[in-house]
């Protein structure tokens, strides 16, 4: 594991979660952010040739899964939305995510040498 500097409490509780988390994954990495003033842990994870993110707090609680998923394996009108998004753009990442009890997809779009991002709920309503 990738070395971070926080309390030993912090450090043996994400440890932990990340561990059953991370079954027949492959750790890439952590990082330490503060997103709106609470700590935030992230285990940067392959799993099967494909990318998850899976977010903690000090205590080791999930906060957020992040992962790559294939836009052919997104119900139609999710793929839909996100092809109408990116309209002659090109779709380049598309997650599923998990944060805050919300399920949602999220994409990165290059578009005019500029890369964006979108969000569409489970139904391909757009949220960002």
């Amino acid at each position: 594991m990738a070395a971070l500097v926080f309390s030993l409490t912090a450090r043996t509780a994400v440890q932990k979660a990340v561990a059953e988390q991370n079954e027949g994954a492959v750790v890439r990495g952590f990082t330490k952010e503060i997103e709106n003033g609470k700590t935030e842990y992230e285990a940067e994870l392959t799993v099967n040739g494909h990318g998850k993110d899976i977010s903690f707090d000090s205590d080791g609680n999930v906060i957020a899964v992040e992962e790559e998923v294939k836009l052919e394996s997104l119900p139609a009108p999710v793929r839909a939305a996100l092809q109408k998004a990116a309209e002659d753009g090109v779709l380049r990442e598309v997650e599923s995510v998990s944060e805050g009890g919300k399920s949602f997809c999220e994409a990165s779009i290059r578009k005019g040498g500029k890369s964006s991002e979108v969000q569409v709920d489970r139904k391909g309503a757009r949220i960002k």
